[in-house]
């Protein structure tokens, strides 16, 4: 039986103003004028919002690898329309790595979750940020070969620092099985950036966060990331990792297409207190997450809705917005042709939304969640 959804549709070529989405099974049919035949209305209607940069939110984490806590988190996110989440890891010890990778792949297969990112652990000790600096270390191909095998497709993207011994090789080896290699916790130079980039490199973690900032003699790293026409910026809009001019700056210069991320760890939709991210102590206050040792931002409490709206306020349109929650994201990850736009053959996740862009509905797959 097919299911209708009517409202204003945000689709890639963009907003179709009084039309609906037709969905039969788990796909989108089609969309068209009008609003459909018994169709549930919303004010707005976007594709179910990609994050491909998550560490958990309603008080569970992905990062310790357990799966009723992944199951539980990945739960969260869906509610605030996050339809595909990648549940991403911090630095830690192979040992962890390899268990919670082989934990998550039965959630992959089942589609809670979207797949695994790893960020770290061969990141950069002066800029590894919330990471715990004890587990940064260099690239091990041996390592990274074991991972991508164990998981059988569901690892899908690992943040580098490039300026690492041995970074080069991993992101061409990462880029060889299919794995997104992202630069980031970085303190390299423009030019070994560059050089990540021609070695196979298509995204950029948090731009502008965790990585040396930009001079006009030594540009660094988020000069050549948003220069790279094959890079996809990560950036997190939430107000405090980026101020708004500079989240308006990147949607205008990134020439590969920035990604809204949450970044989120535990405490996103949770009280300020105390929590812990990758074995460190971590603060909330006012809804910013930061270490209790030296007062570095710890991920965040963002969900995609609210980074929706940030971006919105920040003077984004609603269809470049929703195109960095939704397709772009997509794309990075891999799932291009699969989901991440309202389009005829595409999974039909949808995100529903009032007029003030709070979530009033979630369809995941066809089903009502």
């Amino acid at each position: 039986m097919t299911m209708h959804i009517a409202g204003r549709i945000v689709t890639p070529d963009g907003i179709v103003e009084d039309g609906h989405v037709a969905i039969d099974g788990s796909l989108i049919t089609g969309v068209g004028d009008g609003p459909g035949v018994g169709a549930e209305r919303a004010a707005w209607v976007l594709p179910g919002f990609v994050d491909i940069h998550n560490h958990g939110g309603g008080g569970h984490t992905f990062t310790t690898g357990d799966p009723d806590a992944a199951r539980a988190a990945a739960a969260f996110h869906l509610r605030h329309g996050s339809t595909t989440v990648l549940a991403s890891l911090v630095s830690s010890p192979f040992a962890l790595m390899r268990d919670a990778t082989a934990a998550f792949v039965p959630l992959v297969r089942e589609g809670v979750l979207g797949g695994v990112h790893f960020e770290g652990p061969y990141l950069s000790g002066a800029r590894c940020g919330a990471q715990n600096p004890d587990f940064l270390r260099d690239p091990d191909p041996d390592e990274l070969a074991a991972l991508i095998a164990l998981g059988d497709g569901a690892v899908r993207m690992m943040t580098i620092a490039p300026e690492l011994p041995g970074a080069l090789d991993a992101i061409k080896l990462l880029a060889s099985h299919g794995v997104a290699a992202a630069v980031g916790h970085t303190d390299a130079p423009y030019d070994v950036t560059r050089a990540a980039v021609e070695a196979g490199a298509t995204v950029a973690t948090h731009l502008f966060n965790g990585m040396r900032p930009i001079h006009h003699r030594e540009p660094g790293p988020a000069v050549a990331l948003l220069d790279a026409p094959g890079v996809i910026c990560e950036v997190v809009a939430d107000g405090v990792h980026l101020h708004d001019g500079t989240l308006a700056f990147v949607a205008g210069a990134a020439r590969g297409g920035y990604a809204l991320v949450t970044d989120a760890m535990a405490a996103a939709g949770m009280p300020d207190g105390a929590y812990e991210l990758g074995g460190l102590s971590v603060v909330v206050a006012d809804r910013v997450a930061r270490l209790t040792t030296n007062g570095s931002i710890a991920g965040s409490t963002l969900t995609m809705d609210a980074a929706l709206r940030q971006a919105v306020g920040a003077g984004l349109s609603i269809v470049d917005a929703s195109r960095a929650a939704s397709w772009t994201p997509a794309r990075a990850a891999g799932f291009s042709g699969t989901l991440g736009a309202i389009t005829p053959g595409l999974r039909a996740d949808l995100v529903l939304l009032s007029e003030d862009l709070q979530v009033t509905g979630v369809i995941r797959a066809g089903a009502r969640q």
